[in-house]
């Protein structure tokens, strides 16, 4: 790791180290509760695990995969927070892509070093998996571990499956595997999207889940080793969950009271998760998502594109959701420096917007209007929607609803499945 990173990496956890060296015995339950919103109080799965005086480590050697989200309702680092607790022996930290203090872009890590606010050796987990992985757990020497990322609700957002990977691992290291929950910020109502087929299998997607989930991280957890873990490891892992309390299924994430920490650098607000499981498709193509902009995933464009974008868009009245003409100029990603237009989006009505309809809807009008159209050439889109039908269907000049009738039969297996596993009303 260069010099410059861990001096970057120093200043940011020796301020939080500071928060819990005040808080040692005091534990997160009793902090005082930022405004954030009215409704109900939603206690994460660490509320819980500290509140209990972390009874479920007890004598335990613990490792945590975990990123700037691992937060307490006052934003300490739940690292920082269990290191100044003598009552939990945390000895290592996991992270995941973008690091685990965060300082890492979109497809890179931070490296193995030891933490400067707590000294705590910190491994990379990224891009890593079975053996490989397995191998990382034996030599840091804890005992079980603890899982505590806060998601976006999207098959293809990559914590999920660095759950599913370490979970892998924990079966062939030996390892207890413990989830503590977060909420899903855009509701756990019905999975909805294309279902993953294996032959497209990547770490977008390892497993055959909707593409809008519609899932907690723990609720997951359980799907993954009632479903996918034994066939990948033998058998499932010694798993076990820390469920929220306050939390139901139709709570957007603005209702929690809970502080939004940006999961990834462009993750920046719940309403970029609100869009992502959609508009995160043009990936797969040659327009920008929105990178380098202050609303990544809510701003697309290309050069080229002007009005007729938006207008095509908002003739297809889909539920939830209006396109305005939009003109932008990344500052990195796609058309970096040059201004662009396209569209953005505008939610006006969240329980009836669909991301992924919204998604196709704005996948097949802008290959109308622009000439200058095409997928990226190594078909990401079908890592991205799970198969080649999405890109097949719209090459072929299908509408909106005809693609999305054509993952229905899967989409209701799928649904039967998840069913089993959802843990809240």
């Amino acid at each position: 790791m260069a010099l410059s990173r861990r001096l970057l990496l120093g200043r940011l956890a020796a301020t939080g180290a500071a928060g819990a060296a005040l808080a040692v015995g005091a534990g997160p339950a009793r902090a005082a509760q930022p405004a954030h919103g009215g409704g109900r109080r939603v206690h994460t799965g660490f509320d819980r695990l500290a509140a209990d005086g972390y009874r479920l480590l007890d004598g335990q050697k613990v490792g945590i995969v975990t990123n700037p989200t691992g937060v307490t309702p006052d934003l300490r680092h739940i690292v920082d927070v269990m290191h100044a607790d003598d009552r939990v022996r945390l000895t290592a930290v996991f992270g995941p892509e973008h690091g685990f203090r965060g300082t890492a872009q979109a497809g890179g890590s931070e490296g193995r070093y030891d933490d400067p606010a707590t000294g705590l050796p910190v491994y990379d987990t990224y891009n890593k998996s079975g053996q490989a992985l397995a191998d990382i757990f034996t030599a840091s020497g804890v005992d079980t571990v603890v899982f505590d990322i806060q998601d976006v609700g999207a098959r293809f957002y990559t914590y999920i499956w660095t759950l599913y990977d370490c979970m892998v691992a924990a079966v062939l290291a030996g390892k207890r595997f413990l989830v503590l929950d977060r909420p899903n910020p855009v509701t756990g109502r019905a999975a909805t999207g294309p279902v993953l087929d294996k032959a497209y299998a990547s770490f977008i997607g390892r497993e055959p889940i909707s593409q809008a989930h519609g899932m907690t991280v723990a609720e997951l957890a359980l799907l993954f080793n009632g479903e996918f873990v034994p066939q990948a490891a033998g058998r499932p892992v010694e798993l076990e969950t820390v469920r929220m309390t306050g939390w139901r299924r139709s709570d957007f994430y603005d209702t929690t009271r809970l502080p939004w920490v940006p999961p990834s650098p462009n993750m920046p607000t719940p309403d970029t998760a609100l869009v992502y499981a959609g508009t995160c498709l043009f990936e797969g193509t040659n327009l920008s998502e929105g990178r380098g902009t202050t609303r990544p995933f809510e701003l697309l464009g290309a050069d080229g594109i002007d009005r007729h974008w938006a207008a095509a868009a908002n003739e297809l009245a889909l539920p939830g959701v209006h396109f305005r003409e939009a003109y932008f100029a990344p500052t990195f990603s796609k058309f970096q420096g040059k201004t662009i237009g396209g569209v953005q989006l505008h939610v006006h009505d969240r329980p009836a917007f669909d991301p992924v309809r919204t998604g196709i809807g704005l996948l097949v009008t802008a290959k109308r209007v622009w000439s200058g159209f095409a997928w990226r050439p190594d078909h990401g889109i079908d890592r991205l929607t799970g198969s080649a039908t999405v890109r097949t269907m719209i090459d072929a000049g299908a509408g909106p609803d005809e693609i999305v009738a054509a993952w229905q039969q899967d989409l209701k297996r799928f649904r039967t499945v998840r069913r089993r596993y959802l843990r809240y009303p």
